[in-house]
């Protein structure tokens, strides 16, 4: 089993998790969404004592999880176990934000996205607020 499901993961870990999980929802990572990533743990405070070192293995778990048939179910349950519900809304908006970095949001991302709403009790009118204010910041001329 990998090292990181084995250990209790921080709420850090959780947010980075979902993130990732969502750029691989299409099959495809892009690059876009690697940096949208990366330039996220570098710079919001949520990320002010993560060790950016643990992301390879994050993402190995979330590729490792994916290969399960029940996998996002086991997402879904380490996320519940490590991460405080005040922070869901944060991790809804996360996620949107990688979704949406490379342009266009998949039909992958998008069923995820409703996925990682509905597990994290999003509220309909805030998740539409996250998601505007996701597609306005991603906004290109």
């Amino acid at each position: 089993m990998n090292e990181t499901i084995e250990h209790a993961l921080s709420p850090q870990d959780c947010l980075v998790m979902l993130m990732i999980a969502v750029s691989v929802s299409d099959q495809t990572v892009r690059t876009s969404e690697l940096i949208k990533i990366e330039n996220q743990v570098n710079t919001l405070p949520i990320f002010g004592t993560f060790d950016i070192d643990r992301l390879p293995q994050l993402a190995n778990t979330v590729y490792d999880l994916f290969a399960e048939e029940d996998g996002l179910d086991a997402l879904f349950g380490l996320v519940r176990d490590n991460m405080p519900e005040k922070l869901n809304e944060t991790a809804y908006a996360l996620c949107c934000d990688v979704a949406a970095a490379d342009g266009t949001i998949r039909v992958g991302e998008l069923r995820l996205l409703e996925e990682i709403r509905d597990e994290l009790d999003i509220d309909r009118l805030h998740a539409g607020a996250i998601e505007r204010g996701a597609r306005a910041r991603h906004m290109t001329i």
